[in-house]
């Protein structure tokens, strides 16, 4: 019996992942990507895969707690991917790229990036107007990822209009209602982190 629903958002994030990785945002193994499906499971990368070179095997199934549900082991980093679904309900993909201009921002910046009077902020959910001011929070880098989900999870509940989030020297995660929301986040916020890193006076 085919599993109509898991079959189409693993394609969706097979196809996120060659446009990602076609912009070098996704070096060697970096990254995970996920899709919730219509029943609570989450469709998600496999641990240790090229995610520009993705096949329907490399997309696993975990519940709404990340554990398994095929035997197979899921991305180091599922508790961040389960954590915003927990506190976003409208969210159904959660997308995670290592790319560059994240990466280096957070080596320029403590605490928060703030985008604001961008116009293509209006790419972000809920936003329709320029003269918008967003807060991106940069998270130390915890290879305990429990701990690391806890410290960002207790952020998202105090906080509101959260569209992303960097970890430091590592990359950035960010979610929408289907998986090509998602990309069209990471795609506009990548963009953004470059005009941020240049005017921090760093030439790429």
């Amino acid at each position: 019996m085919h599993d109509t629903e898991f079959e189409t958002r693993a394609a969706e994030l097979i196809e996120a992942g060659r446009f990602i990785d076609g912009r070098g945002w996704v070096p060697a193994t970096s990254g995970n990507f996920s899709a919730r499906l219509g029943d609570g499971r989450i469709a998600i990368t496999v641990s240790g895969r090229h995610k520009g070179r993705l096949r329907p095997e490399d997309i696993m199934l975990v519940d709404a707690a990340g554990r398994s549900l095929d035997g197979r082991k899921p991305s180091a980093e599922t508790l961040l991917h389960t954590g915003i679904y927990r506190r976003y309900p409208e969210a159904h993909a959660v997308l995670h790229p290592h790319s560059p201009a994240s990466t280096l921002l957070s080596r320029l910046v403590t605490g928060a990036v703030i985008l604001e009077d961008y116009e293509l902020l209006k790419a972000l959910a809920g936003i329709d107007t320029h003269a918008t001011r967003i807060v991106v929070p940069v998270f130390p880098n915890d290879q305990d990822i429990p701990r690391l989900a806890l410290k960002i999870e207790e952020y998202l509940v105090r906080h509101d209009r959260v569209h992303a989030y960097i970890i430091a020297g590592h990359g950035f995660y960010t979610w929408g209602k289907s998986v090509a929301d998602a990309l069209r986040h990471v795609e506009a916020l990548e963009y953004l982190f470059d005009l941020e890193t240049r005017m921090h006076g760093v030439k790429r």
